[in-house]
């Protein structure tokens, strides 16, 4: 946690910090989505209480805080209450996992009549140096809270969406594990912070058959170097946070509200919140491993602080390493903002699939591609590599 007590303090801060981003960007998206499906429709969405509608999303707290709690009468206790906090701990741990911004280093500093530091802070809640098998782990716990909530409510439309949330996210999870294998061969790191390190500069380099190959115009993502992984792995991550086309274990028209139908108030605000949650880890690691992370294309990190440092905006050392690391964690946040707008996009354009379409597409298509894809990457880097 730290050497001293300022460094366990700044930790514990953080880790509390990357918390409450992702529970604060939950009614932001819930807006969005609103105001993008109303869009899509040809209708207003929330514009009623409050400038486009924005205090709306404050009513829907209060009515999550306090609507009354509900238990069912043949329910089990234990599963009942426990799901709800099991839907939304493996998204928090998953997203403090991954980095949200460059580190920073702070030089030695007095305060409060002591010297403190030098100390080096990375923009993540925890580094384990094998980053992506934690997220992989952590989120596939997810799949508990699911049939904790189906057997917990003795509902038979609650049970019926937990069977079929636990069947569908086997199912995608061997693909979308699958495909990230061929990334991971690339890059030669389970690091996130090594693989962001191999995303920067300009232009796309690459090896084929022993010549150097370059092209100026085209950012250093992972993407060109494994688009194939990178489509799998998106379509795949659609089906394991149960959104459209992929909503089979909610399915309104089908299941009432699949596996929450007995859950109201706070309870049901906590699955909103890891189902979310699960959504920005996706995008956050799909921003990660195929379009650069944290950096910015075509500009040099060392380029970014010099600007910091030289324009202005922060004439101490300290100062000018906090707000360039700041700036990395903006530009992240941007990356990740656009593909969970793509989820809500997907969400008004694409019909659900039937529940034989979901499987036969995870085991007859997704898997087998991403197989092929394994095994393409592993043939390219046979007969050529990649610079690093």
């Amino acid at each position: 946690m730290g050497k001293d007590v300022f460094e366990i303090v700044v930790n514990c801060v953080k880790m509390l910090l990357i918390f409450l981003v992702m529970v604060q960007l939950v009614p932001i998206l819930v807006w969005l989505e609103r105001r993008v499906s109303a869009f899509m429709q040809n209708r207003f969405g929330p514009n009623r209480v409050g400038p486009l509608g924005l205090i709306q999303l404050l009513a829907d707290a209060v009515k999550f805080l306090f609507k009354e709690p509900f238990f069912p009468e043949k329910g089990m206790a234990v599963m009942y209450y426990g799901a709800p906090i099991m839907a939304l701990i493996p998204g928090a741990l998953a997203l403090a996992a991954i980095p949200l911004g460059a580190p920073f280093h702070l030089e030695q500093f007095t305060w409060l009549g002591r010297e403190w530091g030098p100390y080096d802070f990375i923009m993540q809640g925890y580094d384990f140096g094998v980053g992506i098998v934690i997220v992989l782990g952590v989120s596939s716990l997810g799949a508990y809270s699911l049939l904790m909530a189906g057997w917990g409510s003795s509902n038979k439309y609650s049970l019926l969406g937990a069977l079929r949330a636990s069947a569908q996210m086997v199912s995608y999870e061997l693909a979308l594990g699958l495909s990230l294998v061929g990334i991971l061969m690339v890059f030669n790191t389970f690091s996130f912070y090594d693989i962001i390190a191999q995303q920067t500069g300009m232009p796309l380099t690459f090896n084929f058959f022993g010549k150097v190959h370059s092209i100026a115009w085209l950012p250093n993502w992972g993407i060109f170097f494994n688009p194939l992984g990178a489509l799998i792995f998106f379509c795949a991550s659609f089906a394991e946070t149960n959104r459209l086309p992929f909503d089979l274990p909610e399915a309104e028209g089908e299941l009432v509200a699949g596996f929450h139908t007995e859950y109201g108030g706070f309870a049901l605000l906590m699955f909103y919140i890891g189902e979310y949650g699960h959504m920005m880890v996706a995008s956050a690691l799909m921003a990660t491993f195929y379009f650069g992370g944290y950096t910015i294309p075509y500009v040099a990190n060392e380029s970014v602080a010099n600007w910091v440092s030289s324009g202005g905006l922060a004439t101490h050392p300290n100062w000018a390493a906090f707000l360039t690391s700041l700036i990395f964690f903006l530009v992240f946040l941007l990356k990740v903002f656009l593909f969970l707008l793509i989820y809500i996009w997907v969400r008004w354009t694409l019909p659900r699939f039937r529940y034989d379409q979901l499987m036969d597409l995870g085991w007859k298509t997704m898997l087998p591609w991403a197989l092929f894809n394994t095994v393409l990457t592993a043939v390219w880097l046979a007969f050529s590599h990649r610079p690093v």
